[in-house]
């Protein structure tokens, strides 16, 4: 745009100057906000920026000072770099299929190095410690700092990614695999971002409820500029800025690439961040460029320094990167004379060295403090522009950066001679770890560091104090069942969750977590009993507020309602359920939904909360393929359990009777929260209401184990058959037990089995031992125990694939086993309509029965035929797998 009046410009200029020198920051955004007023009103419109431009967020002459050793601080940051690059190099002569990440850490080495200097509190009795989501292909620079101070021997390094002998590292952030070390698993792209908001957004919900002092800890989230395009990336920053989440830290290392090549070959993405972030209502600081640029800038007095810098695109960057000093001079600087002007007087070595602001420890620094002292009461996120494989030779700002796992001796020896690694050229190829001795003046320093900020991080505690489990005559009310009313075990639950947090000792610990759903579970009385978490209260007069079960938002609320998002409410789910851990503050997290939204949705999630050690309760809301008649295909759910059980530490039960999910959800609590085992489960419940039976006796260890018999058919009958069902199909196969009583005088046996999966891990654990044990007396499997002398074949009829019950076929002593279930996609029908079309009603687990009778020899196949006839089902029906 041209200037049309240069003398009035100029006087604007120097009167906003004026403004800013005498009278602060602060009077200059006020009078630009009048003017900005002024011209709305008037109907003006303003030139629209949500970005500003490609340099320091920072101006040099408000960059707060960083205080250390620079140094020593090189010094030290050196060697975590090359033992990093020797770990992971080591590694890969020894067996190239093991892999590792060289590059990542090599962009990244000072944006961490500043955080463990300076600012990553750990926990001490004053301080909770902060929460560190660490880049997952940066950990071996986390180990080579680990191992230089002395908390990781030099066999583990040597044997990075060899752990089935229990000497090694992982590969990445696993808290199950190093649950003294990891906090968190972030390597799956994307789930350490929304995770980390989660987090915060949980710390602020225990401060507010007052459970850890507040304003103390922070989050911190390191990620990759690549990263940013998974969903869960930025998914959730909208939530961190509308509940100020100033306890939040967001590193982007912007080294413009992800694994093939750029990032925004065509564009910038820190600009593209900068934009998103900043409509969120996040505090943006741009750390684009190093102090070697500063006196440049202080030079472009007509600003063309930085028309350049805004006008070059990120492919253009990385190439000026991957070249050297003289191709800098002629492609960057030499798009104008005057720029060529600018830096006449430097070499072109001087040129190379102009370093960016990822790498520059008082531009890195300057931006942490801002974070921490001056982010405006908002979450922060920091922009920091790197290179990829910075300083590795081979590689270094190539497409091919993200696979480098091996150096050539020529940049090995560059790379020494560049960090000052004191090891001599006849050593280079033995890639040996270097580690100062104990009273150097390097150890002495890093170690001191580390003890003005608490101790060592990472670092995790595996074990909390333990909460007493209510008895199970708390639940008395559900283990006695319904009476002539008919309830769902939806609304079973809901009245168990209604008894637990009455409880003095566990009651305030729980969790009740729902994705916009609490009135179809039948939770809303919750609403004002318990309240819902509101970082800001209740800020309006609600609606119902006439009605007894009002819609009351709390800042001390229970109840986290996290709208329809369901990756947002597991990330919750997590928090709650490792907070044990983060916090020493033992919580019990119910979250709540629709079963078919769950681990299908969210099962990226759900295996990283294995990772975690979580414990809590998944509760799968409306579960079964035919259970949720009217939704259809996307609703109906018949495979969650087959998800679940690919969890190792998830148990899952699908329980069909109020008694059976208490007794579950007791001893569930008994062994999370007292007992204190790093598991978590998935409990299925239905929206079909029927009367629920009191608890018969003695049940309570085969309900846990998985299975019990319920009906005990002890006629002397010529033909007997043991019926397997659960969820809402038990009640069809208690049907079907009575038809084959009375109609074909068949002693019919019912056994509820509310966990095949638990079935099935009980079955493996005692096939293993009889294997490593020839010597001594085989063990019986559950499903032996119980079947074992049971006359007669066996049928298993669930909501679900028939493969969940499938899975125990191994150990049924019968010969005949069938097995229905619901393969197939889901529709909307009546439940009697979808039951028999999934073929898993009554009248098929007759069929079933009779088939199995008449396969062994019991009855002649006429019989099978005219039962099919009486029943009306249709010989060539469609498979519903098949449609």
């Amino acid at each position: 745009m041209q200037d049309l009046d240069p003398v009035e410009t100029q006087e604007w200029l120097d009167a906003l100057e004026s403004v800013l020198g005498n009278e602060g920051e602060e009077r200059a955004h006020y009078l630009l906000t009048r003017i900005s007023e002024l011209a709305t009103r008037s109907g003006t419109p303003l030139p629209y920026a949500i970005t500003t431009p490609y340099r320091n967020t920072i101006p040099v002459t408000h960059e707060a000072r960083m205080p250390g050793d620079l140094f020593m601080e090189r010094r030290i940051r050196s060697l975590v770099r090359w033992n990093a690059l020797a770990m992971v190099m080591r590694t890969n002569l020894k067996d190239s299929s093991l892999g590792g990440h060289i590059s990542s850490f090599a962009s990244s080495a000072t944006l961490y190095d500043i955080g463990f200097n300076y600012f990553f509190q750990a926990p001490t009795e004053e301080h909770g410690g902060d929460l560190i989501f660490f880049q997952g292909h940066a950990a071996p620079g986390v180990y080579a700092r680990a191992f230089l101070e002395g908390r990781i021997d030099e066999d583990q390094m040597t044997n990075f990614r060899r752990e089935v002998d229990g000497q090694g590292l992982s590969s990445y952030p696993h808290p199950w695999l190093m649950p003294d070390f990891w906090q968190f698993p972030t390597v799956s792209m994307g789930l350490g971002p929304i995770q980390a908001i989660y987090q915060a957004r949980f710390m602020k919900y225990l401060e507010h409820r007052g459970y850890i002092p507040a304003g103390k800890q922070k989050v911190w989230c390191f990620m990759g500029d690549g990263e940013s395009d998974e969903p869960e990336s930025l998914g959730a920053i909208a939530l961190a800025g509308r509940e100020n989440l100033d306890n939040l830290i967001f590193v982007v290392n912007c080294n413009l690439q992800r694994l093939d090549g750029p990032v925004r070959g065509n564009g910038k993405i820190i600009q593209e961040l900068e934009g998103v972030f900043r409509g969120a209502d996040w505090n943006v600081v741009k750390v684009v460029w190093g102090r070697m640029w500063d006196p440049l800038f202080a030079k472009d007095n007509d600003g063309l320094l930085q028309a350049r810098m805004d006008e070059v695109v990120d492919g253009d960057y990385q190439n000026y990167k991957a070249k050297d000093g003289a191709f800098v001079r002629e492609h960057f600087f030499g798009a104008r004379p005057e720029l060529q002007e600018l830096v006449k007087d430097l070499s072109d070595d001087e040129i190379w060295k102009l370093n960016r602001g990822g790498h520059d420890p008082f531009k890195v620094y300057a931006a942490y403090h801002k974070a921490i002292h001056d982010n405006g009461g908002q979450p922060t996120v920091i922009l920091a522009k790197t290179i990829k494989g910075y300083g590795t030779g081979a590689g270094e700002a190539q497409n091919i950066a993200h696979n480098v796992k091996k150096v050539d001796i020529d940049s090995l020896k560059k790379f020494r001679d560049r960090f000052d690694i004191p090891i001599k050229d006849e050593d280079l190829e033995s890639l040996p770890f270097y580690r100062p001795d104990a009273d150097s003046a390097e150890m002495k320093y890093l170690l001191e560091r580390r003890k003005s900020l608490g101790g060592f991080v990472p670092q995790r505690r595996a074990k909390s104090i333990s909460i007493p489990t209510p008895p199970l005559e708390t639940l008395k009310a559900i283990l006695d069942g319904s009476g002539d009313r008919e309830i769902s075990t939806t609304m079973a639950f809901v009245r168990v969750l209604s008894q637990l947090v009455k409880d003095k000792e566990l009651g305030p610990r729980i969790v009740p977590i729902v994705p916009d759903e609490a009135r179809t579970f039948g939770m809303e009385g919750m609403f004002r009993q318990l309240g819902i978490y509101s970082a800001a209260g209740q800020l309006y007069e609600p609606v119902d507020k006439d009605q007894v079960m009002f819609y009351r938002e709390d800042k001390k609320g229970q109840i986290l309602e996290e709208g329809i998002n369901e990756a947002g409410a597991m990330s919750s789910w997590i928090a709650a359920a490792t907070s044990y851990s983060t916090h020493n503050q033992p919580m019990l997290p119910f979250y709540v939904f629709y079963s078919m939204f769950g681990f299908q949705r969210i099962g990226d999630l759900a295996w990283a909360s294995g990772d975690s050690r979580a414990r809590g309760f998944l509760i799968g809301g409306t579960a079964g393929r035919t259970s949720l008649n009217g939704e259809g295909l996307q609703h109906e759910d018949g495979h969650s359990h087959i998800l679940a059980s690919t969890i190792p530490n998830c148990r899952t039960y699908d329980p069909t009777y109020g008694y059976e999910l208490a007794v579950i959800i007791r001893d569930g609590i008994r062994q999370m929260t007292e007992e204190q085992k790093d598991i978590f489960y998935y409990i299925t419940v239905m929206n079909e209401a029927y009367t629920q039976p009191a608890m018969p006796e003695g049940v309570e260890e085969g309900i846990i184990k998985g299975m019990y018999l319920l009906e005990d058919d002890k006629r002397d009958a010529a033909h007997h058959v043991q019926l397997l069902g659960c969820g809402t199909i038990l009640r069809e196969v208690r049907e079907a037990a009575k038809i084959l009583r009375e109609d074909y005088g068949i002693a019919a046996h019912v056994w509820s089995v509310p966990s095949f999966n638990e079935l099935r891990r009980d079955g493996l654990a005692v096939e293993r031992w009889n294997r490593l044990h020839p010597s001594e007396k085989p063990k019986q499997t559950y499903v032996e125990q119980c079947l074992s002398g049971r006359q007669g074949p066996v049928v298993a009829s669930t909501d679900y694939m028939k493969l969940l019950a499938e899975q125990i076929r191994q150990w049924v002593p019968s010969r005949e086993y069938k097995v229905l279930g619901t393969d197939g996609f889901g529709r909307s029908d009546s439940r009697d309509q979808l039951r028999h079309f999934f073929e898993v009603d009554r009248k098929w687990v007759v069929l079933a029965a009779l088939e199995a009778l008449v396969d062994r020899g019991d009855l002649e196949a006429k019989v099978l035929g005219e039962a099919i006839t009486r029943f009306g089902i249709d010989p060539d029906k469609t498979n519903p797998l098949d449609c």
